[in-house]
């Protein structure tokens, strides 16, 4: 049985030993599951005896001739949880955003603290939260998936952890080659639908970006590291605009013209943007990002909606990038 299922059906016993004041019979926990769930003595009894090693203070007690599981006194009830309908929404989204996850344990936890909410709430209400999937869900757009990738997050998971290095062989995207590296890993960065390492590089000698899916094996060493006590993922990424880091942040002037305009301004591109309202229509944006071939690439999807301004190095890249397409498809 999958350990998600397993841990709710442990809490589903929890509370029932909570609920019987004089404890509860091996037949009234195996009622309190649900239908679907396994109902043998033996399982529960399982269930039960992982719950004390969990520290969990359960005795027995004879009664009627009649053994009874019962939580030791004094031992102090869970605190009642009550969850609003909004409290509810919330949770259906996160399941939503974390689906390039599914299949790893991330994506089990959250299905298992999910499953814990369902047995928290009163039975009538539960028709009310299946039916939230039905009246909203999360469009991701393009994503990778990483299921077949879950144990390199396992393992990366547990060194950071532990605080110790992993050794890792890693396929480069620009070079297409494979290489060992040792790294320290400070934090998991999910973002446009990819998930990525940020870690000292030993190799390198600095903090780099590794793509996750391009892990293609990984080891927790014996080597302990320690994050430094400067180090912040926010900071390290606040010059990207999407994913890649360039060597510095520049200030990125781009004019929109009036069919691009008022899409532009409905959305956050960048913390640092600042939008001007010009004639016609017109629309300037601003930014402080690093000059990237992903940057330019967003820009030139504009066509000629946008013109770049400054700096001179975006308006070459983008001036090349147009020059290709008309290379390639000509005059029709």
């Amino acid at each position: 049985m999958p350990r998600g299922d397993q841990s709710i059906r442990q809490h589903i016993l929890l509370r029932a030993l909570f609920g019987f004041r004089h404890g509860a019979t091996l037949d009234q926990m195996a009622e309190a599951l649900p239908p679907d769930s396994p109902k043998h003595h033996r399982t529960i009894r399982r269930d039960l005896e992982a719950l004390e090693r969990a520290g969990f203070p359960i005795v027995t007690d004879k009664i009627d001739g009649k053994t009874r599981w019962r939580l030791m006194e004094g031992f102090r009830d869970i605190p009642p949880v009550s969850f609003t309908e909004k409290d509810l929404m919330a949770l259906t989204i996160a399941r939503g955003l974390l689906l390039p996850l599914r299949g790893t344990e991330i994506s089990a936890a959250l299905d298992n603290a999910f499953g814990k909410v369902r047995t928290a709430l009163p039975p009538a209400t539960l028709p009310h939260l299946d039916s939230l999937s039905q009246t909203f869900s999360v469009g991701l757009g393009s994503h990778k998936k990483y299921g077949p990738h879950g144990k390199t997050i396992e393992t990366l998971s547990r060194a950071m952890e532990k605080k110790r290095t992993v050794q890792i062989r890693y396929r480069s995207h620009s070079r297409g080659k494979t290489t060992r590296r040792e790294v320290s890993p400070y934090h998991l960065w999910l973002a446009g639908g990819a998930l990525y390492l940020i870690g000292h590089c030993h190799v390198r000698g600095e903090v780099r970006l590794f793509a996750v899916d391009r892990i293609e094996s990984a080891v927790v060493t014996d080597n302990p590291y320690s994050v430094p006590f400067t180090f912040d993922a926010r900071e390290y990424m606040k010059d990207a605009f999407g994913v890649m880091r360039g060597k510095k942040a520049e200030e990125v002037d781009l004019v929109f013209e009036a069919g691009a305009a008022s899409w532009v301004a409905e959305k956050i591109w960048h913390p640092s943007q600042a939008i001007e309202r010009l004639p016609r229509k017109r629309l300037r944006l601003r930014l402080n990002v690093a000059v990237t071939p992903e940057l330019a690439a967003w820009v030139t999807s504009f066509g000629g909606e946008v013109e770049v301004i400054r700096p001179r190095g975006l308006r070459e890249a983008v001036r090349k990038a147009g020059e290709e397409i008309v290379r390639r498809y000509g005059r029709e």
